[in-house]
């Protein structure tokens, strides 16, 4: 995944990154619960006597490692979606954690686990260990995970306390010792999080000043070249339609000639204000590519419609001009419009050149008005 697919609100980021980091974490924990039971039970005193118990644990955790592998995250990434595999998962891993706790409660409470005891109880420390380094990313839930694999053993030992005070002591500090770790673990992964948004996006605010022209606010022709075959390979695949609007001020150069080139800036800026009046839809794409050249992209508008818009900027331009410093400067504008045409537009370059080559029309017919870029097709060579 790019960065450009991230999630960019920052709830919706953080649940993504929680997501990827669980998954990450947790494809491994499953297969050392199995194994940490085959050893306590192999090496306790009567294994085949405890046949089927022993292989019903060992069915219990190769069946939760094995549904921690399956459950892979969403496609979609919506904040319900995450969250809802979180949830789901974050059940799987309590409902293994809760298994090794009554696991390891048996082995300190059956006397035939006494020659493997020790393992059960070192496996115990380990899971709570990576437990509370590695899933810190939810504290509540991670705490209950160390409880689940604590509580049931600490019991036992709370009930043999005159045989096992040392252990019992010990268990109970090394628990404290987790659930302090557990909240500095956590507070550090939350800065991390909280670093790698905002780099993320530093990272988008750059992006978008590269795309965007600094005089005018609009897009560039950056811009221009990464969504415009974008919106012609969306057009090809799922139908639609998709139009555009090239538009050129008539004799700027006289502007910049006669009043300087300050004057000049500030009716590229008035010019690319009054598109945004007329070409005002959520959908529009308003762009400068150049000079005193602009274009507007229009998704889901027939030709029709984007010929209405156009000439009613051209028409409203030429009446009123632009107000510059109080001052009304007459101005009017050359248009070239088209619709995207699958059987003559082979590429987004060939849509493009129609579009453009109907704007050179309209300036060579005497700049002010508006042509339609050619709709018949080609007439076949030779």
């Amino acid at each position: 995944m790019t960065d450009s697919d991230l999630p960019r609100q920052p709830l919706t980021f953080a649940l993504w990154r929680e997501v990827q980091d669980t998954r990450i974490r947790t494809r491994l924990g499953g297969i050392y619960y199995l194994l940490a039971w085959l050893l306590t039970w192999l090496f306790s005193a009567q294994p085949g006597a405890m046949r089927l118990s022993g292989l019903g644990v060992a069915a219990f955790f190769a069946l939760t490692m094995t549904l921690r592998w399956l459950h892979r995250p969403p496609q979609q990434s919506s904040s319900a979606c995450l969250q809802q595999w979180l949830d789901r998962h974050w059940y799987l891993i309590h409902l293994t954690a809760l298994g090794w706790g009554l696991a390891h409660a048996w082995a300190l409470s059956a006397p035939q686990f006494e020659a493997s005891r020790l393992i059960a109880t070192l496996s115990t420390i380990a899971f709570s260990t990576a437990m509370a380094f590695n899933f810190s990313m939810r504290k509540a839930r991670c705490m209950a995970a160390i409880l689940l694999l604590y509580l049931p053993g600490l019991a036992v030992l709370l009930t043999q306390r005159h045989e096992q005070q040392a252990l019992l002591i010990t268990l109970a500090f090394y628990l404290s010792y987790l659930l302090l770790a557990l909240n500095r673990s956590h507070r550090e992964y939350r800065a991390t999080l909280e670093l790698e948004q905002q780099l993320l996006d530093q990272r988008e605010r750059y992006d978008q000043l590269s795309r965007t022209d600094s005089l005018t606010q609009l897009g560039n022709r950056l811009q221009l070249n990464s969504l415009f075959p974008a919106l012609v390979a969306s057009v090809q695949r799922q139908g639609g339609h998709l139009s555009l609007v090239l538009l050129d001020i008539d004799f700027f150069k006289r502007i910049n000639d006669e009043y300087g080139h300050g004057i000049g800036d500030e009716c590229l800026s008035a010019f690319a204000e009054r598109m945004r009046v007329v070409f005002r839809r959520h959908s529009d794409a308003l762009l400068r590519l150049g000079g005193e050249e602009f274009g507007v992209l229009m998704m889901d508008t027939p030709l029709e419609q984007a010929r209405a818009l156009a000439e009613a900027f051209r028409q409203d331009l030429a009446e009123h001009g632009l107000t510059i410093r109080e001052r009304t400067l007459p101005l009017t504008a050359s248009l070239g419009v088209g619709s995207y045409d699958a059987q003559r537009d082979g590429s987004a370059e060939a849509f493009f050149k129609r579009v453009d080559d109907a704007l050179y029309r309209a300036k060579s017919a005497g700049r002010d008005r508006l042509v339609l870029a050619a709709q018949t097709a080609a007439p076949p060579i030779g």
